[in-house]
């Protein structure tokens, strides 16, 4: 039952919808398959499967709100959980920024589901860890990585007339690959909705050979450095700028984006003129989401274009407040930055000197309105010169903004899929590197 068809899901939601006795009521639905292996020192550790389904009741009466879930769906439960629903509503005070439920929405289609995906089996995941396990063992390598894949849907509907129904297929791989005496480290990832484009020995490949340059690093100084992102690094700190793209904490001050007076750098240039970030859920390598989470239909949307500020994102509350309608949801966690042609060797060659990082961990705030960040790099850091990586270097803690990172733009290479977004390599000028670190 974890997976329900759309007429299935829309007959259980209308069964729930009509035993509602408040003003309003929407049901959410969700559910699905999960399927996991883990492995570590080269041999499986654990391995998981999971089916869920769950529903959600949201029950207003006037501006007072209150929720209940359940995970059984015979007729006494159903009725259970929407009085369960009911009764805390009654309990709850009033919410001053109540906005009543979305109505109809005309949603997308994106091509999220794939069936070699939702087929996938335990001896499956078995043969693509062993395809990881053996690069790893050929090259003497010592490794640890993560396989997961997910075939889930869901669906709402509530009594102003909204009503969707999406599916959706991921899976998921991360390896760490370490030399036999534990000096060296490489890391690879990759995470595809379609499981056919899964290759765990070419990512596993491009770790180990990461492991293997870097057992000798050598200390270099810290300061400002051109530096070569690779996607698994770029992401965290693009993502962490994305996010924060919210019109509320601008309009009150703060954020990156406030401006003094009370009003917001939307429509400003802020970043290099080559920046377009953008969310668009019929983007075929990264299909989206059709709504957000309060139902509101999702379409493409830029955000930055041409280095420009083009758009905030609202909660319907603060958009009806500033007379923007219904207003634009968050990008919520897929975005695309465009990019170039190159690949990652390519932009090496064009770099004088210069550190390429491969992975960024342990990030953590500094000052929110610069966007100033703090954190490490790992699992492979290699000085640059004259176009070929020279020697390994020790790992750095860095402090940076993406937004003074985008205003240093050197050059940006092809993009490519990483955590369900899409991102270029990318050259920068002047990045700041404040110490040294003894981690591997």
């Amino acid at each position: 039952m974890a997976l329900l068809t759309t007429s299935e899901a829309s007959t259980l939601l209308k069964k729930v919808l009509a035993l509602s006795k408040a003003d309003e009521c929407e049901a959410s639905l969700s559910g699905g398959h999960t399927g996991n292996l883990r492995f570590a020192r080269n041999t499986v550790s654990t391995s998981g499967a999971a089916d869920t389904l769950s529903l959600a009741i949201q029950s207003s009466f006037g501006k007072k709100t209150g929720t209940a879930t359940i995970n059984e769906f015979d007729d006494a439960s159903l009725e259970k959980v929407v009085r369960r629903a009911e009764e805390l509503t009654r309990l709850a005070p009033e919410n001053p920024e109540y906005v009543e439920f979305v109505g109809p929405q005309k949603f997308l289609e994106p091509a999220s589901y794939v069936e070699a995906t939702a087929k996938l089996t335990p001896d499956d995941r078995a043969n693509a860890a062993a395809a990881s396990v053996k690069v790893c063992r050929d090259q003497g390598m010592t490794g640890a990585g993560f396989l997961e894949d997910s075939t889930n849907f869901s669906a709402v509907a509530n009594t102003r007339g909204l009503a969707g129904y999406q599916r959706q297929t991921d899976v998921n791989f991360s390896v760490t690959t370490r030399t036999a005496d534990g000096k060296g480290s490489g890391y690879g990832l990759c995470d595809f909705n379609d499981a056919a484009k899964l290759d765990t020995a070419a990512v596993t490949t491009i770790a180990a050979r990461k492991a293997a340059l870097s057992s000798e690093a050598r200390a270099i100084e810290p300061g400002k450095y051109t530096v070569i992102l690779e996607p698994a690094a770029g992401i965290d700190l693009v993502r962490l700028m994305v996010s924060s793209m919210d019109a509320r904490q601008a309009d009150e001050g703060r954020s990156f984006l406030s401006k003094p007076g009370g009003s917001t750098r939307i429509g400003e240039k802020l970043v290099d003129e080559r920046v377009q970030l953008y969310s668009d859920p019929m983007n075929s390598e990264i299909p989206g989401d059709q709504w957000a989470g309060d139902g509101r239909a999702r379409a493409r949307t830029d955000w930055i274009k041409d280095g420009v500020v083009a758009n905030l994102a609202y909660s319907r509350y603060w958009a009806r407040k500033h007379g923007k309608g219904d207003g634009t949801p968050p990008a919520g966690g897929r975005f695309i930055m465009a990019g170039g042609s190159a690949g990652l060797d390519e932009l090496i060659k064009g770099v004088k000197r210069g550190v390429l990082v491969t992975r960024l961990w342990y990030i953590r705030a500094v000052d929110p309105q610069t966007l100033l960040y703090t954190g490490l790099t790992r699992d492979g850091t290699f000085y640059v010169e004259n176009g070929e990586i020279k020697y390994a270097v020790k790992n750095f803690r860095f402090n940076e903004s993406p937004v003074i990172m985008l205003n240093n733009l050197e050059a940006l290479g092809r993009p490519q899929r990483v955590s369900n977004s899409l991102i270029p390599p990318m050259v920068l000028r002047d990045f700041t590197f404040s110490s040294l670190s003894d981690a591997v």
